[in-house]
């Protein structure tokens, strides 16, 4: 070995050699180095997709993009830590111990949770320290574990032994700073949505659906550095977290009363909106479609609830009314929220979706926002119904029984939150699903059948709606139940059944405005929940925010709740409609512009949202 060590090629500088050796030296070193850090970032793809599905490994070699983007920082971080430390085995070591340490904790958090590893989890190593402790997950290295170790081991022997050229400081340095500031370009192609989101998209052997999957489908360190900007959280503008804790502080939290706890089932129809309400718009036979709901309505406290999307992103009002937060980001560990709260109070808390648990990350977040028992397909719902994606007729049915077991068991006061799933387009173009029709043949036949499609789901919701009510009707304890739509519904390519039926989805204009974002809230009481509160939760309520639905719940209910719902409840009354899109409603008029008091109110909510969102108090 000393032989070996002693040959020119191997040695740590070029001094002394002629012009061809010592250009062979450095090409040498240099070209190793390039290899060394290649098989580095090959190793990170190996380790990507978990127990997925092997082919994924075939699909990033057969795509030179992903290939680029997770292997080039790779190269790059190998040739700078060189540059660095001007010795090839620590700059190899160093970028292993980040690069494959990173990598194997992707690995391990698919296996154990279903969920990628991204840079926000970083905040939170010692949260998962304690989790790894608690939690009986095996860690034993299996063969894929062992084979990147024994790669990290003999890739730093060989460079410790076989490349070992060191420049001189005059040389590195100026190298190091110009391919340090090379980076700051580059770092664009990682910020980049649309690179992101359309020109790497691969969906060959993953469901699109599921943010893991797709996250797992672009390798590791590009979906990894992806995550940097994108799943930030960053401070409002003027931010100061002493005061913003000063003024949260400033609020005492306030329990419920025990005679004012009352069980509360809420439910996020999928798509539901009340299409009766668009002008203009003939040839439907609405009355026949929303007259079981529109019934309901009557004996309920309603209003207009203005959700951030439309057509989809259904988990962006889910996670608004449970956190009051108006804008979401990835949650990766506990925080605040209203399950939390409820739960403090001595409250069951618990839900239902009838569709699989990977679906947004439900299974992980759901736990991080307070619901630590969640029904799903896999655990629930697959069992009960084998036709797919349980129905409402089936969902509906079985939240009343888990109403039940709670009351017959603990007895406990109950929250309830579920996301239904019927209702959820794209609508068949070709055929009517239960052969229904409200159309009367004005329309092209893919819009006919989209429309006779959505509505047939609304009456069929509506009348298991209406069932549902009918059993807290006759129970003895008090219950509430909120019932909201999540968004408008998907409606044809481009929208096209809403251009063929005249809907104005200009959002310039305020009736636009409405259509686009623009569901429908119902909040009833059975009468011992009447009784209890107060309050007979019938008539037209304020137009409301996803994110202070739940503000309007408490004042109904007569509750003031913990300091953050104290403080939003103020801003509620000021910003009773509060987007994400620079739309908000203030003194009853839609508007872009806000008085000097609305804006104040606007910057407090971005303030204590950022610091509520940021800080756990349970």
């Amino acid at each position: 070995m000393n032989r070996l060590k002693n040959f020119w090629l191997f040695g740590d500088s070029s001094l002394g050699l002629n012009g061809k050796k010592k250009l062979a030296f450095w090409a040498w070193n240099t070209a190793v180095l390039l290899a060394a850090g290649l098989c580095l970032g090959m190793l990170s793809i190996f380790f990507a997709y978990g127990d997925y599905t092997d082919m994924l490994m075939k699909s990033y070699l057969q795509r030179p993009l992903l290939l680029l983007l997770n292997v080039a920082p790779v190269v790059v971080l190998v040739l700078l830590l060189y540059l660095l430390t001007g010795r090839p085995w620590a700059a190899f070591l160093l970028s292993s111990v980040l690069v494959w340490g990173l990598s194997l904790g992707n690995y391990y958090k698919l296996r154990f949770r279903d969920d990628p590893l991204m840079f926000e989890d970083l905040k939170y190593l010692r949260e998962a320290g304690s989790i790894t402790k608690t939690a009986s997950y095996d860690l034993t290295p299996d063969k894929r574990v062992w084979f990147g170790l024994a790669c990290v081991v003999l890739g730093t022997v060989f460079l410790l032994f076989l490349v070992r050229g060191i420049p001189k400081w005059r040389v590195r340095l100026p190298l190091f700073l110009v391919g340090a500031l090379l980076c700051v370009p580059a770092w664009k192609c990682y910020e980049d949505k649309d690179l992101y989101n359309t020109r790497t998209a691969n969906y060959d052997y993953i469901n699109r659906w599921s943010s893991t999957q797709v996250y797992i489908s672009k390798g590791f360190v590009y979906p990894f550095l992806h995550s940097v900007s994108v799943g930030s959280i960053k401070a409002p503008g003027g931010y100061s977290e002493r005061e913003t804790a000063a003024l949260l502080d400033s609020y005492v939290p306030q329990d419920l009363p025990e005679e004012k706890k009352v069980d509360i089932i809420t439910l996020q129809l999928e798509a539901f909106a009340d299409f009766s309400r668009f002008d203009n718009v003939e040839g439907i036979d609405w009355e026949r479609a929303y007259a079981v709901y529109h019934a309901l309505e009557e004996e309920s406290f309603t209003g207009n609830l203005l959700t951030n999307i439309f057509a989809g992103g259904t988990v962006n009002t889910e996670r608004a009314f449970l956190t009051g937060y108006a804008d979401q980001w990835n949650y990766r560990t506990n925080t605040n929220s209203y399950g939390w709260y409820l739960g403090s109070q001595g409250y069951t808390v618990e839900g239902s979706h009838p569709s699989y648990e990977w679906f947004y990350n439900r299974r992980n977040v759901n736990t991080y926002l307070g619901l630590p028992t969640y029904y799903f397909q896999e655990n629930y719902y697959g069992e009960r119904y084998t036709g797919g994606i349980a129905t409402d007729d089936v969902l509906l049915p079985e939240i009343f029984k888990l109403y039940e077991a709670n009351r017959d068991g603990e007895g406990k006061p109950y929250f309830s939150f579920n996301v239904t799933y019927q209702g959820h387009g794209p609508y068949d173009t070709e055929s009517v699903w239960r052969g229904n029709h409200y159309t009367d043949g004005r329309y092209s036949t893919a819009t006919t059948n989209i429309v006779d499609n959505y509505l047939g789901s609304v009456e069929d919701t509506a009348s298991q709606l209406q069932w549902l009510l009918d059993q807290f009707r006759e129970e003895e304890r008090p219950v509430v139940v909120v019932v909201f739509g999540d968004h408008k519904p998907w409606f044809g390519d481009g929208n096209s059944a809403y251009q063929e039926l005249g809907v104005n989805l200009d959002n310039s204009t305020e009736e636009g405005f409405y259509n686009y974002y623009g569901t429908r809230y119902l909040i009833w009481a059975n009468d011992a929940a009447k009784a209890a509160l107060g309050n007979d939760f019938t008539g037209e309520g304020p137009d409301v925010s996803s994110c202070f639905l739940m503000n309007l719940l408490f004042d109904q209910c007569g509750w003031q709740g913990d300091a953050w719902t104290q403080a939003t409840t103020e801003i509620w009354r000021v910003l009773p409609v509060l987007t994400t899109v620079g739309r908000y409603v203030e003194n009853g008029q839609l508007t872009e512009t806000l008085d000097e008091a609305g804006e104040a109110a606007l910057r407090t909510f971005q303030c204590l949202e950022y610091y509520y969102g940021t800080h756990f108090r349970y």
